[in-house]
């Protein structure tokens, strides 16, 4: 999702502890071995209202750091990058008929992909919650 400016302050958005974060946005959680990807709260939130979602086929090659896909909203169209690599075996075709779920559920029904990860892959390279809030400026 590439760097994005503060949210508005007040604001709080929603960061599940289950998790890992790319710098660019993107939140991985491991599912019996494979990896489930989506954007974060705070993206969806920068983008403003999804309008298209365009995801790989399933069996696509990925590579850590590289984009896999992307969201285009009524602001702006940014690429997804995929936190692991692998070989996507599922994506969410919901998300793809209805982008508006990555808007209202970015952690839960607004997932992107699920990823089986290459061998040695693991998430240890991503941030945790608290490093992700204080990249976003969440943090106190």
């Amino acid at each position: 999702m590439g760097e994005g400016k503060r949210v508005e302050e007040g604001k709080r958005v929603e960061l599940p502890k289950d998790r890992r974060y790319s710098s660019e946005h993107e939140w991985a959680q491991e599912n019996g071995g494979r990896i489930v990807v989506g954007i974060t709260d705070y993206a969806q939130d920068q983008l403003g209202d999804v309008v298209y979602v365009g995801l790989p086929d399933d069996g696509a090659e990925v590579h850590a750091g590289q984009p896999f896909g992307e969201v285009e909203s009524t602001k702006s169209v940014s690429d997804i990058y995929s936190p692991v690599s692998g070989v996507v075996v599922t994506t969410n075709g919901a998300v793809e008929s209805n982008p508006e779920l990555i808007n209202s559920d970015p952690y839960g029904d607004g997932w992107l992909v699920v990823i089986e990860p290459a061998d040695g892959q693991s998430l240890d390279a991503l941030m945790d919650p608290s490093a992700y809030e204080r990249q976003i400026g969440e943090g106190s």
